[in-house]
């Protein structure tokens, strides 16, 4: 092994910086607008200027949405720590804009390098040594994982993957010990920050078990996904954990998933603690620490059998099943299906050769098959939400590269001119998934005619977020803004006024409000704004909410509002001509 391979921590820490240069490149506009990606990524922004602001490190609760008494965010302070490592020594020298434009663009890029290095031990452990460089730039192939990395995008779900290529690095770890560990740290770090990889975590561990169950080796292993899932849940409750989510809450690290990562760690130990000759009685020891983990859940628990948001019936049915992310695939297009599973469909074929070439290499048919297990469940949740498809996507990635690192050298190496350079060229298009994506940006549209309300949403959508249309609002005396719930987190993020709500299920009496009240009659919203003390109310016709209002409530109040028809109750406030916002003052008394 000489070479590239040899350092292959230096030459992917150059392919991060040329890819991280190139994002800035393409980000620049968005990066100087400050067009944070959507709400989530405003409101981790929020956290993170409140902790430089003096807030608590344990107090969550995000006091500019539904004030005074504001909701408590079931986030952690662990991804707030990238933004603050920028923000506070930009802001001491060019003040606190430039220093969230900084943390905006940079941030992002710390998880992609995180993630890289993943890859590309997992890729020289999997494929080969020098295959690190190919499983580092195939990440930047995956559009979605991409998604998650790119600048401005500076909420969780990067880290979240980063976790996932962790734990796959582990899991084909030649050095027991060491990769149990590595595995358990993974699935300890991605718990601290949330809860939306326990699928793929679960199957990652149980392709860390499965081996054991079968010929009673890969106990140190198994020590080591103890020790540290056990520790590194514990050290994340007791550092990243809020105060909030110190109440047996299930949709965060709180003491119910603490409770199940120690028993569980608890239970992996004692199993593996001492050698156990027959397979049956480790059958049967595992499956009893099964059933005594889910009788455990059970029990103690009863309040998280059910879905972990806890959410009313009303709130699932008007706002949660409703968001684009949780419907499954199968709703959307056929362009939008087949951009977003030519890749995994890709990888998972290549996750099956790689079992097959690997029938004699336990670590890497463990990992193998652990992966394609990981990909079919995500083909199988994308049936049921959309938002497995980040993880889907990364988690094809390794079987793409293996694809083309086997299939490449083959093409190249034929005596055909035609072979090598357009059998090559097809090659890579194809197992790459480059192909696909090109092929879904000139896809054909529709022979219909131009719709005009869905280029109006389109405007609305891309314009009302911007700090130019926003100006002239947060120009305005500091208030108490009635707006669509899918606004108020960048309203926060980029005024000086407060919002009732923002898209967040914690936050769900004042998602209803503002649901009921944009539905219902004018009375019943001056009843609500009476209430909340709303000082505006501020609208962005076509924005995608409204059009649920308009639609379901032709005669309600946000209906009315969109016609001109406002109430005696609100008086207009001048914005300049051309504003995509209409705004009106709550009259006193």
């Amino acid at each position: 092994m000489g070479g590239p391979a040899r350092r292959w921590r230096r030459w992917t820490l150059l392919i991060w910086l040329v890819a991280s240069a190139a994002l800035l490149l393409a980000y620049r506009q968005a990066i100087d607008g400050f067009m944070l990606s959507d709400t989530d990524d405003n409101l981790r922004m929020m956290q993170a200027r409140a902790l430089l602001g003096g807030q608590g490190w344990y107090d969550l609760r995000q006091y500019r949405l539904s004030p005074p008494a504001g909701f408590d965010v079931h986030w952690s302070r662990l991804v707030d720590l990238p933004l603050v490592a920028v923000m506070a020594p930009v802001s001491s020298f060019f003040g606190g804009v430039a220093a969230q434009k900084a943390a905006a663009a940079i941030a992002p890029l710390f998880a992609l390098g995180a993630s890289m290095f993943a890859m590309g031990a997992a890729a020289r452990r999997l494929i080969a040594p020098a295959a690190f460089a190919l499983g580092a730039a195939l990440l930047l192939l995956a559009p979605f994982p991409l998604g998650m990395w790119r600048p401005t995008r500076v909420d969780h779900h990067g880290w979240q993957l980063f976790c996932l290529l962790l734990l796959l690095a582990g899991l084909a770890d030649p050095r027991a010990r060491r990769g149990g560990a590595t595995v358990g740290a993974a699935v300890a770090l991605s718990l601290t920050i949330g809860l939306e990889m326990l699928p793929f975590l679960g199957l990652g561990i149980a392709a860390l078990v499965l081996p054991w169950l079968w010929d009673g080796r890969d106990r140190p292993a198994l020590l080591g996904l103890a020790a540290t899932l056990g520790a590194g849940t514990l050290i994340g409750f007791l550092l990243f954990a809020s105060s909030a989510n110190r109440a047996p809450v299930c949709d965060a690290l709180s003491p119910v998933w603490l409770t199940m990562a120690l028993a569980g760690s608890g239970l992996v130990a004692l199993l593996a603690v001492r050698p156990i000759k027959r397979r049956w009685v480790r059958v049967v020891g595992a499956g009893t620490a099964a059933l005594l983990l889910a009788g455990l859940y059970a029990l103690a628990f009863p309040q998280c059998l059910q879905r972990l948001e806890g959410v009313s019936p009303e709130l699932d049915r008007l706002w949660l099943s409703r968001v684009r992310e949780a419907k499954p695939i199968w709703e959307s297009d056929a362009k939008a299906i087949f951009g977003a599973l030519s890749l995994p469909l890709i990888g998972l074929l290549g996750a099956a050769y790689g079992v097959w070439e690997s029938r004699s290499d336990r670590v890497r048919l463990r990992t193998w098959g652990g992966l394609a297990a990981m990909l079919l469940a995500g083909l199988g949740l994308l049936n049921w939400q959309l938002r497995a498809i980040s993880a889907t996507q990364l988690l094809a990635v390794p079987g793409a590269a293996l694809l083309v690192w086997r299939i490449l050298p083959a093409i190249v190496s034929s005596r055909l001119f035609l072979v090598r350079t357009l059998g090559a060229a097809a090659a890579l298009l194809l197992l790459t998934g480059l192909g696909s994506q090109l092929l879904v940006a000139h896809w054909p549209a529709k022979a219909t005619k131009p719709n005009p309300r869905e280029r109006a949403v389109a405007l609305a959508n891309g314009h009302c977020p911007t700090l130019g249309a926003l100006r002239p609002v947060a120009l305005q005396p500091r208030g108490l803004v009635w707006t669509f719930n899918d606004l108020g987190p960048r309203l926060i993020s980029v005024t000086h006024h407060d919002a009732i709500s923002g898209p967040y299920h914690r936050n769900g009496e004042a998602i209803l409000d503002v649901m009921r009240g944009f539905r219902g009659t004018p009375e019943t919203a001056r009843a609500i704004a009476a209430r909340r003390g709303v000082n505006y109310v501020l609208i962005c016709p076509w924005m995608s909410e409204s059009t649920l209002y308009a639609k379901e409530a032709p005669n309600g109040f946000y209906a009315q509002l969109a016609k001109g028809r406002a109430p005696g109750w609100l008086e207009p406030v001048r914005l300049p001509e051309g504003s995509p916002y209409r705004m009106w003052r709550v009259k006193k008394g």
